[in-house]
């Protein structure tokens, strides 16, 4: 099917909205986890040990399913991936809203997880392959900044609803956007390369078989590492780093993350934007970066923080950490079509698991030097290794996407 305006418009929205669902449904446990754990019995002992069991549990499912659909999408296609995931996370979540007991609720989430993995790489991979090497930019800039809203609604529909119509409605709606499907298409460059029968897709194994490729993998891994500290620590941990800093009231996790995926939700646009604008990507990181470095200084210096001072750091953290789809957009863009929704869906995925190893070394500081000098020297090494790996790639924008990796 020839791509036109109108139907390449069709393509960006039903990616975005995927993609918000997507988010909605990766945040909704945070949000909902004392209220569902109250509700099946949970004593509020256990609650914290038995939470972070959930959610690794929905963590191993999003780097397992990373490998799977990037894989799956390379060797049949982007769009059969993109409604796939949709498809399987979405009946996750409807399930979800039946558990009564915390195994089962740990189960559907690692489900769900592997549903979640598939979406963003999947729908930037075909956005970027769909558009023009001038525009795509917008593209997968209207993909991340409409999805990142998701955590937004599901912050105001726990607030609204039980915990169990929360996870109905992000069920819901994801079963709803598959009846999108009609007029979208599969990528012309995906086609062109499907027919060819000399050449591997979606092969981990080529992924892996030459030095450079792998350097090229490892640097763009490495340019999001400081994405998901800002919001698994930094955000999420504001209690503890709020009483650390002296602050006149208990910082609250759930507003702070709200406002910061509403400062990713603009960083996003931003800097789409600001890429189209400048014509380059990495320009576009570096000045992230910076932004993080200051903002993140600028809090953990902040003795006495009020709340009104957190939300507004944690949406300027936010703006800085929402290179996050340019972050996917550059690793799809460094590699060939045979590759490259392997590359784009399991970096994100892979990210996001690095946050474990950052939270442990993070660990390890806070018991030698205290909370905020960890969290000061954790984001400043985590964002020199994002910089670093940012001079070893090249820059991207503009470039013909029509080509493999032999």
């Amino acid at each position: 099917m020839k791509p036109n305006n109108k139907n390449v418009g069709l393509l960006v929205l039903v990616a975005a909205l995927g993609y918000f669902v997507d988010i909605y449904d990766l945040i909704i446990f945070s949000i909902v986890r004392i209220q569902s754990f109250e509700d099946i019995g949970v004593p509020a002992a256990l609650m914290r040990a038995e939470g972070e069991y959930v959610l690794n549990m929905q963590m191993a499912g999003l780097l397992l399913g990373g490998v799977i659909w990037g894989i799956l999408a390379d060797k049949y296609g982007r769009i059969k991936v993109l409604f796939g995931s949709i498809l399987l996370y979405s009946l996750a979540n409807i399930y979800n809203g039946f558990v009564q007991d915390v195994n089962t609720y740990a189960i559907i989430r690692f489900i769900a997880g592997i549903g979640l993995a598939g979406e963003l790489g999947a729908g930037i991979t075909l956005v970027s392959e769909a558009m023009s090497k001038h525009k795509r930019g917008y593209g997968t800039m209207i993909v991340a900044g409409v999805g990142v809203l998701g955590a937004i609604l599901a912050y105001y529909i726990s607030e609204w609803f039980d915990w169990r119509t929360a996870y109905f409605v992000g069920g819901g709606m994801g079963l709803l956007l598959l009846f999108m499907r009609v007029g979208t298409f599969e990528s012309g460059l995906y086609e062109q390369t499907s027919r060819k029968t000399d050449i591997q897709k979606g092969s981990l194994q080529l992924l892996f078989r030459s030095k450079e490729r792998i350097l090229r993998y490892f640097y763009c891994l490495c340019i999001g590492l400081p994405i998901w500290f800002v919001v698994g620590v930094l955000v999420t941990q504001a209690p503890e780093i709020g009483k650390a800093l002296q602050a006149d009231t208990v910082l609250s996790a759930g507003k702070g993350v709200m406002f910061t995926y509403l400062g990713i939700s603009i960083g996003d646009f931003l800097a789409g934007l600001l890429s189209q604008v400048l014509k380059s990507r990495k320009k576009v990181v570096f000045m992230c970066q910076i932004l993080i470095l200051v903002s993140s200084f600028f809090y953990l210096n902040s003795t006495g923080i009020t709340e009104v001072k957190f939300m507004i750091l944690a949406f300027v953290m936010g703006l800085g950490v929402g290179y996050w789809a340019t972050f996917v957009t550059i690793s799809a863009e460094q590699f060939g079509t045979n590759l490259r929704a392997t590359v784009a869906t399991t970096a994100p995925n892979f990210v996001r698991g690095a946050l474990i190893p950052s939270t442990l070394f993070y660990g390890y500081l806070v018991r030698i030097w205290g909370i905020v000098p960890a969290a000061m020297t954790t984001i400043t090494i985590l964002s020199a290794i994002a910089i670093f790996a940012l001079s070893r790639l090249k820059e991207s924008f503009d470039k013909d996407l029509n080509y493999d990796e032999e």
